[in-house]
């Protein structure tokens, strides 16, 4: 069994599509009763998933919904709209079933678990929470490493288990979410640092920050990023120095559900930076992501771009939870139903189109 600060997993080759099944579905799809392309990317949705999940009948009905939840020092530096109590108090209402990715979850039949990897209040008294215990939130990463070596193993490990319970349980889709007040300033440095950017390149208002409140929220992630910046010598590193915990534990489960042939449904900005961190410790990780929406936090079209990924849906969602990802799971659903039951020319009897 690994420890919870052991990362010799991190070693482990990444699982491959089977291109045979890729063939195969292209091949289906070309057999069916609409013209070529005619249902545009539903279509290649379904062979993605064909070959992901070495199936000619891929589907998305089995999902797992994990919710990572943290706190963050840096909230000290009055980076975002709501208090740092809301963390515990929105693990509170994830746990009584009232937020909206519960009700997403509900409406998919999807199973939800909520994971408070490390809080300032606790939350050990609620019912159907794991808890990790890894800290009262990260350090303050304005003045110092967010996390420790072991502190950070454990949070990748947190998502590890995530994944391989998803895995056990049979699940065909893995959808990990995060809730943390501060968690997008996090995400922001993150990604400056991952991307040698600017913090007025990614920064956005989070959880509802005006004008000035971005102002200030660009000032501090700078005075962090020159604080930081010649300490980086691995993107490990980075997430150390300026990550969360939720977003540790993200990357880590995206890597080990792209190392057990999982496919992942990237929810929003913050998911994507956990992804791209996920791509740049374990490069090829990306080829098992699907990413669900784009966010209208300001920075998610820019690292969406520099993944190459085109999202799903855009409907200016910014909630995090996994929501915009649990959104997009009736559209896989449906891309899925139309390769597995709609007719061939053949069985139809309808004539193909001339040569």
């Amino acid at each position: 069994m690994t420890s919870d600060t052991a990362l010799d997993w991190l070693k482990t080759p990444l699982a491959a599509a089977n291109e045979q099944m890729r063939q195969a579905a292209l091949q289906h799809q070309a057999q069916l009763t609409k013209p070529p392309g005619a249902l545009g990317r539903l279509e290649g949705l379904a062979v993605h998933l064909a070959a992901l999940q070495h199936t000619l009948q891929p589907g998305a009905e089995r999902v797992q919904i994990s919710i990572f939840a943290a706190d963050h020092g840096i909230a000290a530096e009055n980076i975002s709209a709501f208090p740092q109590s809301v963390t515990c108090e929105m693990i509170r209402n994830f746990a009584a079933g009232g937020a909206a990715i519960n009700v997403l979850a509900r409406a998919l039949g999807a199973q939800l678990e909520i994971i408070n990897l490390g809080t300032v209040h606790s939350t050990d008294l609620l019912t159907g929470v794991k808890h990790y215990h890894l800290g009262a939130g990260t350090a303050n990463f304005m003045h110092t490493a967010a996390m420790s070596e072991s502190q950070l193993a454990a949070a990748l490990n947190a998502g590890r288990i995530c994944a391989e319970q998803a895995r056990a349980n049979n699940m065909q889709l893995l959808i990990a979410g995060e809730m943390g007040i501060g968690n997008t300033t996090s995400a922001t440095a993150l990604a400056c640092l991952l991307l040698h950017a600017s913090p007025t390149q990614l920064a956005g208002a989070g959880s509802g920050l005006d004008s000035k409140g971005i102002t200030h929220k660009i000032s501090v992630i700078e005075q962090a990023l020159a604080l930081h910046y010649s300490h980086i010598h691995s993107p490990l590193e980075a997430l150390r120095r300026v990550g969360g915990f939720e977003i540790a534990a993200l990357a880590g489960a995206y890597i080990r559900g792209a190392q057990l042939g999982l496919p992942l449904l990237i929810d929003g900005f913050i998911s994507t930076v956990a992804a791209l961190a996920a791509e740049q410790i374990f490069a090829g990780s990306k080829n098992w992501f699907i990413y669900a929406h784009q966010s209208a936090e300001a920075g998610h079209a820019y690292v969406l771009k520099v993944l190459n990924a085109i999202p799903l849906l855009d409907l200016a969602m910014r909630l995090g939870e996994g929501s915009g990802a649990a959104v997009a799971v009736n559209l896989l659903r449906l891309a899925c139903a139309l390769h597995n039951e709609m007719a061939t020319f053949a069985a139809a009897r309808v004539s193909t189109k001339k040569q």
